[in-house]
């Protein structure tokens, strides 16, 4: 007892219990918080879930079933991951207003917190791509614009034009204009390949090259010089060749029906 005692009146002995008490406490806290922590982020991923899927059956199951499961008369939406809800319901194509060779950018009906429910039930249905982050479509280096103008004309420029101004294609489809349009919904259209176009995955085109598409883009559309003059929408050597002849060839008519007409004027008097 006189050496416990002793013990006790030890300069060090307060110190030691502090530390104790420390370390209970952590392991306590380590314990039990992270599971608190993860089963309060699973409820509230469920009742986002649960919300989406309401949404779902009032405007997205008449075509593509209650379950997503797909019918007659829209494709099946498991595996499409969230990213493909974000782009189609974020851009006005769905819910679809008409079937038709290819569904029109249009308003959209849906806030983006019930766009974000959407695609939260639709990614429950099975993994695919995720809706991107700011960091991952927006572009750092500097270099990026004349790279992204690179696999621009390489991988996209076939339809939708050289400055991204869109272009025709068979059987009533098109590719459509990318003026004006959010670089969230260009990254999202590279990763799930809406309507006509085909989609790139990170094992054909890396995030790196997708921000530098986007930045591209961007540029052609609010920054790039016009050389040239008035662009005509950048549509290429047929608006130009179409211009010259209404407009050029019109002016010339004109000034020789003056000339004419003045001619015989002259002659009367």
């Amino acid at each position: 007892m006189k050496k416990l005692s002793a013990r006790r009146r030890h300069p060090l002995a307060a110190l030691v219990v502090l530390i104790f008490a420390l370390v209970a406490a952590g392991g306590l806290y380590y314990a039990f918080a992270p599971a608190q922590a993860a089963q309060a982020d699973s409820s509230s991923q469920s009742l986002e879930i649960e919300q989406g899927k309401r949404l779902f059956a009032v405007g997205c199951s008449s075509c593509h079933g209650l379950n997503g499961q797909g019918s007659s008369m829209g494709p099946s939406l498991v595996g499409v991951g969230s990213a493909a809800v974000d782009f189609q319901v974020g851009t006005g194509r769905m819910p679809a207003q008409q079937p038709g060779a290819q569904v029109p950018r249009k308003k959209n009906i849906y806030s983006q917190d019930e766009i974000d429910q959407l695609a939260a039930f639709v990614a429950s249905l099975g993994p695919g791509p995720a809706t991107p982050t700011k960091e991952q479509y927006t572009a750092t280096e500097t270099d990026a614009v004349a790279k992204g103008g690179e696999l621009f004309r390489t991988n996209c420029s076939q339809c939708h034009n050289f400055a991204g101004a869109g272009g025709a294609l068979t059987q009533g489809k098109y590719a459509p204009s990318l003026e004006n349009v959010d670089p969230k919904y260009i990254y999202e259209a590279m990763q799930t390949g809406p309507q006509n176009m085909p989609s790139f995955p990170e094992s054909t085109m890396p995030e790196k090259q997708k921000q530098e598409i986007v930045a591209f883009v961007r540029y052609q559309a609010n920054e790039a010089p016009n050389p040239g003059g008035l662009s005509l929408g950048s549509l290429g050597p047929v608006t130009e060749g179409l211009f010259g002849w209404i407009f050029g060839l019109g002016i010339l008519i004109a000034i020789a029906i003056w000339v004419a007409a003045h001619t015989t004027k002259a002659k009367k008097s």
